[in-house]
């Protein structure tokens, strides 16, 4: 029965800590899903621009672009190569 209690007190403490630091859960979450999108465009980008001639050096400050705009962030990167500025 003891166990019973201890699982029980652990769901509710877990609950409780979700519903305090749901917002920045959320926030993290979502920079986390801008991240694995922007490094799979990035990816994609460098092996299919190898066949028109772009890539993208993944470095930190672009990985850092990518991690934080996500998609958009691999288009700024793409538009600011084309305007030969990186």
């Amino acid at each position: 029965m003891n166990a019973v209690y201890i699982i029980l007190i652990l769901a509710v403490l877990l609950a409780l800590c979700f519903s305090i630091f749901k917002k920045s859960l959320k926030l993290a979450f979502k920079l986390l899903l801008n991240t694995v999108c922007g490094i799979i465009a990035l990816i994609i980008v460098n092996m299919l621009g190898s066949y028109i001639g772009v890539s993208i050096g993944v470095n930190l400050i672009n990985g850092l672009v990518v991690g934080i705009l996500g998609l958009p962030g691999v288009a700024i990167l793409l538009i600011l190569q084309w305007l030969m500025i990186i």
